[in-house]
């Protein structure tokens, strides 16, 4: 069993910044695959950023040159710089790891961009 456990959430006026970390109970130094996902009230979840095959990186057309998602395997952890945020960034953000055949899900950080 692996645990991820996301932070850095909060509250931010537009055009604010803020970092969220996603810490693995367990080394991800051999994980190729993860990303970040979220959730806004009323809408379907939606993946932000991913890292796929290692050194693969994809964003959402919405977030492209405003979000950067980053691995530090000394750590265990990978991140999600969010930078001129938007209100309509608002949502609960996931972070998730495939760890062999089995994808493992954060419990989720809210993150409000309001003025």
């Amino acid at each position: 069993q692996v645990q991820l456990v996301e932070s850095g959430g909060g509250l931010v006026q537009p055009g604010g910044s803020l970092r969220l970390s996603c810490a693995a109970s367990r080394s991800i130094f051999s994980i190729n695959t993860m990303g970040w996902y979220r959730r806004a009230p009323g809408n379907q979840r939606e993946r932000v950023a991913g890292i796929f095959g290692g050194d693969r990186i994809i964003y959402a057309d919405s977030v492209k040159g405003r979000f950067t998602i980053s691995r530090d395997n000394a750590k265990n952890t990978v991140y999600l710089q969010m930078n001129s945020l938007k209100p309509e960034d608002t949502a609960v953000y996931y972070c998730n790891m495939e760890f062999g055949l089995t994808t493992y899900w954060g419990q989720g950080t809210q993150v409000t961009v309001s003025s």
